[in-house]
This record gives structure tokens, sequence and C-alpha cells, in this order.
């Protein structure tokens, strides 16, 4: 009896010391957000005298000064063009790529599979001047469609292999089933593999998502024209040689932080079964 009450005491404690540890990580990513939506409420003289988590006065003009000075409606609207395109290409790319690695035999297959995993391994940035010279060649340089095409080589190589590890799981009767009803190789994709992969889809949009909105370097690099650039480019407005208006700063950060801390809210479910579909399958 002693000893049962001393093992369940035991894992009582040990449960509240794995939940203040987690609270604690959760308030130190937390704060810097929280942090930011204050400061962008200050003034520049009062951001840094006033560190108080609740302001003495709310500016929240600084969001409406924010998006006109940083010229923010033409560069919101292709940063959301280029997360839409970017994230639809590599799901449609993506997909069928690992399922033809984890369902067809054809010569190769190994090696091709091999290559896109070691792409992972190499850093973006070190692929900069290889794609700018690419793009110089096929006359994509300073357009949209050579920074999406660029974007989506730079998500596939993860993208397939979360999906080719689900896809591995996948059982196979459901594709004989597929193939009596009459279904092609692109139809048990379409109709069955899509499907059961919407968890891990879920974790593919999202990441992707994230990072193809806070995309910076390769823009500029891309871009010429400040027609195309992407919403992060236009927060350096804010930022001159010799002085940085915070407020409109951390109000700018804001806006561009907003639109992909609601889609990760939203998605959330879906990615913590995405994590895990690889069992659930099995």
């Amino acid at each position: 009896m002693k000893s049962a009450i001393y093992y369940k005491s035991k894992k009582i404690t040990l449960n509240v010391i794995i939940h203040l540890f987690l609270l604690s990580v959760a308030v130190t990513c937390i704060y810097p957000l929280l942090w930011m939506v204050v400061s962008s409420l200050k003034t520049q003289e009062t951001i840094f005298s006033d560190l108080s988590l609740i302001p003495r006065q709310f500016h929240f003009e600084n969001y409406l000064l924010a998006w006109k000075e940083g010229g923010f409606g033409k560069n919101f609207l292709n940063s959301i063009f280029y997360t839409v395109s970017v994230v639809g290409g590599i799901v449609i790319v993506a997909t069928m790529a690992a399922y033809a690695f984890a369902r067809l035999r054809f010569p190769g297959r190994n090696v091709l599979f091999i290559m896109f995993m070691a792409a992972m391994m190499i850093p973006i940035p070190g692929s900069f001047v290889a794609l700018y010279v690419l793009l110089n060649k096929l006359h994509l340089r300073n357009t949209p469609l050579g920074y999406i095409l660029c974007m989506i080589n730079v998500g596939l190589s993860t993208s397939i292999f979360l999906l080719k590890t689900f896809f591995d799981k996948m059982p196979k009767e459901l594709e004989d089933a597929a193939r009596i009803d009459g279904c092609s190789k692109l139809g048990i994709w379409w109709h069955v593999a899509l499907p059961l992969a919407k968890p891990v889809l879920a974790v593919v949009v999202v990441f992707n998502a994230l990072n193809v909105w806070n995309e910076y370097i390769l823009a500029l690099i891309i871009f010429d024209s400040r027609k195309f650039m992407p919403l992060q480019v236009a927060l350096q407005t804010f930022q001159g040689e010799f002085v940085t208006n915070y407020p409109l700063l951390m109000a700018g950060l804001t806006i561009t932080a907003l639109p992909i801390i609601v889609v990760y809210l939203l998605m959330q479910k879906y990615i913590v079964k995405g994590v895990t579909a690889g069992a659930v399958v099995g």
C-alpha cells in the first residue's frame, strides 16, 4: 500500500516538473512575440524608456502608418501569391514524386532518391550563385516565375522525404482494391494516396508556407524591381542608415507574423496527426 502511494506521488511530482519545464519553454517562446506587439503600440520615445508590458497609452495608428509608409499593400499580395503558388507546386510535385519512389519500380529509383536527400544537406545560400546564373540564362531573373520555381526547389527534398515515409507504410490492399475498381496509377494517387496523406500534407503545407512567407535573402538576389518584392523586404523601409523607427518596425513585423500564426493555429491538430501518421498507417 505504501509503495503504491509512493509511486503515485512520485509520478505526480514528475508530471509537475515536466509541466513546469514546458511552461517555462512556452513563456520564453511567447514573450518575444508579446514584446513585439506591445512595442508596436508605443512611441519612438517610450519604446525603451517604458519597459512595462501594458503601455500607458496605446498608439494603434502605428499599424496604419506602417501599412502606408511601408507600402505593404502590393508586397502583402505578392507574398500571398508566392506562398499559395509555391506551396501548391510543392504539394503536387512532392506527392507524385514520393508516391513514385514508394510504389513504382523504375531504373535509377534509389539513385534519384538519394540525390534528393543529399540536396537537404546543401545550405540554401550555397546555391545562390548557381541559381543567379541559371535564371539569367533562362531570362527568369526579376520575374515572379523564377522566384516561385526556386522556392519550389527549396522545399521539395524535405517534403518528398516526409511523404515517401508515409506512402511506404500505406497498406497495399487499398491499392489492390482500387485497381480492381479500374483505377490507374494516377487514379490511385489521386483517390487513395492523397486522401490518406492529409495529416502529412498539413505538415508539408505549414512548414513550406512558413518558409516562403519568411523568405528574404533570395528575393533580394532575384528581384531588381520593388513591385515584385515579398512582404519581408518592405520592412527595410523603417530601418534607416542612422535611425530606425522601432514602433513602426514592430507594427510591420506584427502584420507580417499574424497571417502565418493564424494558419499554424488553424492547422495545429493536423500537424500533430502528421507527426504520428507513419505509426498510425502501419
